[in-house]
C-alpha cells in the first residue's frame, strides 16, 4: 500500500492550497483517512481526519479554515487550505488506515508534501 501525496507549494499569506493524497495498491477498503504535519521546530499536529462516512474532525488551530474531503471511489483525500498564514508552514503527511485483503488492518503514511506560507 502506498500513500502519494501532492500539492504543496509556496504560497503568501491569506492564500490557498490544495492538497491530495491516493491510497494505492492491494487492500479491502479504506477506514480512515487524513493529514497530519511537522512545522520547523515543532511536534507533529494531527490537521485533520475523515471517516469513510465523512465524518471530520480538525485541529482547533485549522478549523474554519482547512477542510478535509475524499472520494471514496479513488481512495483519495483532499485538504483545502484557505487563510493560510506563516504558523502554517510545515510538511504535511497523509494517512490512511487500511483493511487489508485477507484481514488485518495497518496505518499508512505518505511520505510528506511540502508547505511554506510567506508573510
Amino acid at each position: 500500500v502506498q500513500l502519494q501525496a501532492s500539492g504543496g507549494g509556496l504560497v503568501q499569506a491569506g492564500g490557498s492550497l490544495r492538497l491530495s493524497c491516493a491510497a494505492s495498491g492491494s487492500f479491502y477498503r479504506v477506514n480512515f483517512m487524513g493529514w497530519h504535519r511537522q512545522g520547523p521546530g515543532k511536534q507533529h499536529e494531527l490537521v485533520a481526519t475523515i471517516s469513510s462516512g465523512g465524518s471530520a474532525n480538525y485541529a482547533d488551530s485549522v478549523k474554519g479554515r482547512f477542510t478535509i474531503s475524499r472520494d471514496n471511489a479513488r481512495n483519495t483525500v483532499y485538504l483545502q487550505m484557505n487563510s493560510l498564514n506563516p504558523e502554517d508552514t510545515s510538511v504535511y503527511y497523509c494517512l490512511a488506515e487500511v483493511v487489508l485483503i485477507g484481514g488485518g488492518i495497518r496505518s499508512y503514511w505518505g511520505q510528506g508534501t511540502e508547505v511554506t506560507v510567506s508573510s
